[in-house]
């Protein structure tokens, strides 16, 4: 009989043991659905040899998490944040037609258009090819060759920080094949190989090395790939779109936020991730390895004027709040369909605790869809 009672009672146990845990489960499901499809796909890849160890803790932050599904309801989308000081990654919500679908925010990569101006700016600057009061003017249109290429109204001509606060594409056209054409370089093969290290430096051209599976990599073309790529070979013009981020460069919205949180840095970066170090789990030593990027440290200045100048009085003005200093760069990516929509941008501008990424399918301007949401998300982080 005694045992009978006790085989009962060690059931019932069980049963509310694990009620509690699907329902333990079924609220993370809710705050992280997202990171519950990964830490499946993990759990096929690997094989468990502790059965008593605690689930890792996560960085993601709820209410952010939360906020994103909301602000990308509707839309095909990434919203990537983390805190530039660690690579803590604090929102990583993604969505599609057919839900949340983490591969646009790690394994998508997309032309960055005008956000990648910010790291163009860096690199120009710490090769020499231009300096932080070079003045380009622009008529808005620019003819290179057979190639014409607009541009939206501006005030005309325009320095380094006015450059990227208004976005302009014919300052950093002309820039980009001004670097090709050096003759600080033996030719424009050398030329394009020095570019690249500074991009891959800054993060881009590869994987973060995010502890989240299935993570892919952008482009950044050398000079071998792009004698694959154009048989009969290339010039500066056949590459001149890359100067305002579009042709033969891509990334992922991850990769983006890493970049931009070297900036908020002033020259380095940590591993993102999405779990947090414990004494009985400690982070592997590759995600608390400072990284250094290449860029000159005085080149950071003018180029986070310029974001600053992006949100006060230029293409992101309408995010600009007297509560703290958004810095950013909007992007609209041109497309076969309507343009993408992109934004990067870090707060506050001194002593920087987010460091954040959007990019919205076929949302038009970069100013009318990504930028409002990161500034969302940056309010309620910040509040």
């Amino acid at each position: 009989m005694r045992k009978t009672i006790l085989w009962l009672v060690t059931a019932l146990l069980a049963i509310v043991t694990t009620a509690n845990a699907q329902e333990y489960h079924g609220e993370m499901e809710r705050i992280y659905p997202e990171q519950q499809t990964l830490a499946r796909k993990e759990t096929k890849k690997t094989t468990a040899t502790r059965q008593d160890t605690a689930e890792p803790q996560q960085t993601l932050v709820p209410y952010l998490q939360q906020l994103g599904q909301e602000l990308l309801k509707g839309k095909t989308g990434s919203i990537v944040a983390e805190d530039p000081a660690t690579g803590e990654l604090l929102c990583l919500v993604t969505n599609s037609p057919n839900g949340p679908d983490i591969d646009l925010a790690i394994a998508t990569a997309y032309a960055p258009g005008s956000t990648f101006k910010v790291a163009q700016a860096l690199a120009l600057l710490s090769e020499g090819i231009v300096g932080p009061k070079t003045s380009v003017g622009c008529r808005g249109v620019l003819h290179e060759g057979s190639l014409k290429v607009g541009c939206h109204k501006h005030p005309s001509p325009l320095m380094l920080p006015n450059a990227l606060a208004h976005s302009c594409n014919t300052w950093f056209l002309k820039a980009f094949r001004s670097l090709l054409l050096s003759k600080k370089y033996l030719n424009k093969d050398q030329a394009i190989d020095r570019w690249r290290d500074y991009m891959t430096s800054m993060g881009l051209g590869g994987p973060t090395g995010v502890d989240i599976p299935g993570e892919k990599g952008g482009l950044v073309a050398n000079s071998r790939y792009l004698y694959r790529r154009y048989s009969k070979g290339w010039t500066p013009q056949t590459v001149i779109w890359v100067g305002m981020g579009q042709g033969d460069i891509t990334a992922t919205p991850l990769q983006l936020c890493n970049m931009v949180a070297s900036v908020a840095n002033r020259g380095y970066f940590f591993r993102p991730h999405v779990h947090r170090g414990t004494a009985a789990q400690p982070l592997a030593q590759r995600y608390l390895i400072r990284r250094e990027t290449m860029v000159a440290k005085w080149a950071y200045k003018p180029v986070i004027s310029g974001m600053r100048g992006a949100v006060v009085r230029g293409t992101a003005v309408a995010i600009n709040t007297p509560a703290y200093a958004i810095c950013g760069k909007t992007g609209t990516v041109e497309n076969e369909g309507k343009d993408h929509s992109a934004f990067i941008g870090f707060a506050p501008m001194n002593n920087p605790r987010i460091a954040i990424a959007v990019f919205v399918e076929n949302g038009g301007f970069g100013a009318d869809v990504a930028a409002p949401i990161a500034a969302k998300i940056i309010k309620a982080y910040l509040k």
